[in-house]
């Protein structure tokens, strides 16, 4: 037993099951993070949600895979066959990668690397560039509007983010994720969250980076990848059977993904707000109540006009983060202690 566990703690298989870790975590959330969606949509609206299949639903996934899994992938006449079909391979890629490096507790990593921020935000864009071959690849007039979209949205919204994180680099003084929830140990007033003392705009700080994971994820107000009200299904319009689970369960994974950033730059990641008992079970709290909050927001605040979305960013949280880094770089300077 001993030879078997010191070989499975070797480099292959250690990132093997580390491989099949993250992949059956995202399986998992994404198939019932849908019924989340789906009763929590239920209760906003006053309806029940899901409940024919199992207690209260919760087979209605299985199901829901099940009937994807059946269904026949069909690629129409016209389209790039090649890009077509890697766009939905590409579209998962960013999420497992960046939970890859992700902190869940003192321990729980699969990989702690120095410049593990770093990583997240240079394989992020590789989602936006799957989205828009997905649509562009289709050679449909909907996809193709959905695929600028998603571009234009991305371009606009992922300048505040990287401000933002910018800020909180210069805060800790490092890209490591470990060492940032590190620095956030001893309690929630240590967290980046309430370092007022750092930057009295911290709160603020926080509400665009939160704002921008929306953006970034393609969830409603921001929606522009799918906009089903406008473009039928988006950028996702031609696809069939698991080709659309496969962007329906990116969607989700990237969600996990972004509210385990935020936990991690902002809530202290494993770090328990009252200072004792930190581990995992912190992370997950915080991690959950962000992704609820993520489905509160689609089933509360409609879609608005596309143009009124970009100068959200552009005339807004550009200026307004900016500004924070500016003065979070003068405070520190001024008041290094």
């Amino acid at each position: 037993m001993t030879q078997v566990l010191s070989r499975l703690a070797t480099e292959p298989y250690r990132l093997l099951l580390s491989l099949v870790a993250i992949m059956s975590f995202v399986g998992l959330n994404a198939a019932y993070l849908v019924w989340v969606e789906r009763k929590g949509a239920g209760r906003f609206q006053r309806r029940p949600g899901p409940t024919e299949a199992g207690w209260a639903g919760l087979l209605q996934p299985i199901a829901d895979a099940a009937k994807l899994l059946s269904k026949q992938l069909i690629i129409p006449d016209g389209v790039d066959r090649t890009l077509f079909r890697l766009a939905p391979m590409l579209v998962m890629a960013p999420a497992l990668i960046g939970l890859a490096v992700m902190p869940f507790s003192q321990t729980l990593a699969a990989r702690n690397i120095n410049v593990g921020l770093l990583m997240i935000f240079a394989f992020g864009s590789i989602n936006v560039m799957a989205i828009m071959l997905g649509g562009w690849s289709s050679r449909n007039k909907y996809a193709i509007i959905s695929a600028a979209r998603v571009v234009s949205q991305d371009v606009a919204y992922e300048i505040p983010m990287l401000l933002v994180v910018i800020t909180i680099i210069m805060i800790n003084g490092t890209m490591n994720l470990n060492e940032i929830v590190q620095a956030q140990a001893g309690g929630f007033w240590h967290w980046n969250l309430f370092r007022v003392w750092v930057n009295p705009l911290m709160p603020i700080t926080f509400l665009i980076f939160y704002t921008c994971m929306l953006a970034e994820t393609n969830r409603a107000p921001f929606d522009m990848a799918e906009a089903e009200s406008e473009l039928v299904a988006g950028a996702y319009t031609e696809y069939s059977g698991m080709g659309f689970g496969v962007f329906f369960m990116a969607e989700y994974a990237n969600i996990l993904l972004g509210s385990s950033l935020a936990t991690v730059l902002f809530l202290g990641g494993w770090q328990s707000p009252f200072g004792v008992f930190s581990g995992l079970l912190w992370f997950l709290i915080k991690m959950y109540f962000l992704v609820f909050s993520v489905v509160w927001v689609r089933w509360t605040f409609p879609r608005t006009q596309f143009y009124g979305l970009l100068n959200l960013s552009w005339k807004i949280l550009i200026p307004v983060s900016l500004f924070t880094l500016l003065l979070t770089s003068a405070l520190i300077k001024l008041m290094p202690a």
